[in-house]
């Protein structure tokens, strides 16, 4: 058993939001979906629906119990990739079931839950002992909303 399970409060969604994840991402499943069976503060007995899914490997809960507190930016999931088809196939399967974009590589899905689609290379590139071309990949990765490998490593190249 893992230390450190991610846990995900959904007003309704846990299971169809857990069934979408692991839908799109490989080495997924919904491993678990029960109800409460005791009665709890988000109502009667067998209306918090708990699901325990894995994503690329690593164990999460989601909880269905009613309206709390919305998913915000503070947390997000971080997806390396390492590709620019990994990139975009990741993107676009969330852009195109609801979705919506934000800046530098970050996603909100359609639950609200933020995710950051970005390129494996990146993070080598911004920690290159060159501080210009370091500075360099900063400023185009600032421009970018989905990342683009080749216009990161022509930022990182230009003499």
């Amino acid at each position: 058993m893992q230390k450190i399970t991610p846990f995900l409060w959904f007003n309704r969604e846990a299971e169809e939001a857990a069934r979408f994840y692991a839908s799109i991402f490989p080495d997924s499943s919904v491993d678990n979906v029960s109800s409460m069976a005791a009665e709890s503060p988000s109502g009667p007995p067998g209306s918090v629906v708990v699901v325990n899914f894995t994503l690329f490997g690593q164990a999460f809960m989601a909880m269905s119990a009613g309206a709390h507190d919305a998913f915000n930016d503070a947390i997000s999931f971080m997806v390396n990739c390492g590709s620019q088809a990994e990139i975009d196939g990741y993107w676009d399967a969330i852009l195109e079931n609801g979705g919506k974009p934000q800046a530098c590589g970050w996603i909100t899905d359609r639950y609200g839950v933020r995710w950051q689609i970005v390129p494996t290379v990146l993070g080598t590139m911004m920690s290159d002992p060159d501080r210009e071309k370091a500075s360099r990949v900063a400023t185009e990765m600032m421009s970018q909303i989905k990342f683009d490998i080749a216009k990161l490593e022509a930022a990182f190249e230009a003499r």
